[in-house]
């Protein structure tokens, strides 16, 4: 919407609110909720802020919209690795040292720059102006597949798989040693470190803060010093392929938050330029949020991680 305006009419049916105000608004339940917490809905001459309340068809409502916020970030035109694309999301291969979206320090030069601009700014306004389409992100020097929402029924639909944990994601990465098991499963709460507060780990297990994180691991071949592995997520949460690995024993090599490179391996890493941790997004596979057709795709290792494991296999 180009300008403030209110909204009004008279709930449908029965159900949750914030499925029957989006249902006789037009507008999207994320949305609808947002304003929600804002005071901005109010039904039967009352202000109402919870989204789960029961409705009543027939009540009268009143949605308060404001103008909109022009876009935080400018368009620019970034090349981009476009896996797929449609009218409803498309996906991405980023590169490593790309950063997701604008933030302090990192105003220009994003994926979302460069999404505004080919998609000229149709994008999902449900994350804000500073990350529009933005459903995940994974870290700017992790490499691999992002799915982006250009609409916000596809966003509330990938939103939705992300909080059910029907995504399907594995990652590849070359960690330092050789796991033993060769294969198994690390879990366990993951949140703000008591001793580094800008960094994540794994928490007590007696800890309620955090999250819960489950990330199954496989070893697909023994290197010099170190061995590629695969990790396939339950969950995805900041930082969990780094954390878990590094909680048992095996930070991933060039990872200089949560671990060390083995010295025997540091020259070959300088040798080669290899500056960043060895993880790699290599599959993406989730239910098309409009659809419903299952898709999956795949981003072959980038050149720096390929020649990481060429050099270390010797």
């Amino acid at each position: 919407m180009s300008g403030g305006e209110v909204i009004e009419g008279v709930l449908g049916g029965a159900g949750r609110l914030d499925k029957a105000l989006a249902e006789a608004s037009g507008l999207s339940r994320e949305r609808v909720k947002a304003l929600m917490g804002e005071g901005r809905v109010s039904v039967g001459g009352a202000v109402v802020r919870g989204a789960s309340a029961k409705a009543t068809e027939g009540a009268a409502f009143a949605i308060d919209v404001p103008p909109s916020t022009p876009l935080a970030a400018e368009a620019q035109d970034i090349p981009l690795d476009i896996v797929f694309e449609d009218d409803h999301l498309i996906v991405v291969n980023k590169p490593a040292g790309l950063v997701v979206h604008p933030a302090v320090g990192n105003r220009d030069g994003t994926l979302v720059n460069a999404l505004l601009h080919h998609c000229a700014g149709r994008l999902s306004g449900i994350n804000g102006v500073a990350r529009p389409g933005i459903v995940h992100r994974i870290d700017k020097d992790t490499s691999g597949l992002l799915v982006v929402a250009k609409t916000d029924a596809a966003h509330e639909g990938l939103a939705r798989q992300f909080a059910d944990h029907t995504i399907s994601r594995a990652y590849l990465a070359v960690c330092a040693g050789h796991p033993r098991p060769a294969a198994g499963t690390v879990a366990g709460r993951i949140g703000r470190s008591d001793a580094n507060r800008k960094k994540m780990a794994v928490l007590a297990p007696e800890s309620t803060r955090g999250k819960h994180a489950v990330t199954h691991y496989r070893t697909l071949k023994f290197l010099r010093d170190c061995a590629l592995i695969e990790c396939r997520l339950e969950t995805g949460r900041t930082h969990q392929v780094r954390v878990h690995c590094a909680s048992i024993g095996h930070p991933l090599l060039g990872d200089s938050v949560y671990g060390r490179t083995p010295a025997a391996l540091r020259p070959l890493l300088r040798q080669i330029g290899f500056a960043r941790q060895a993880l790699h997004a290599a599959a993406l596979g989730f239910d098309h949020p409009i659809t419903g057709e299952r898709v999956d795709f795949r981003a072959e290792l980038p050149a720096d991680m390929r020649e990481l494991i060429d050099e270390t296999a010797r």
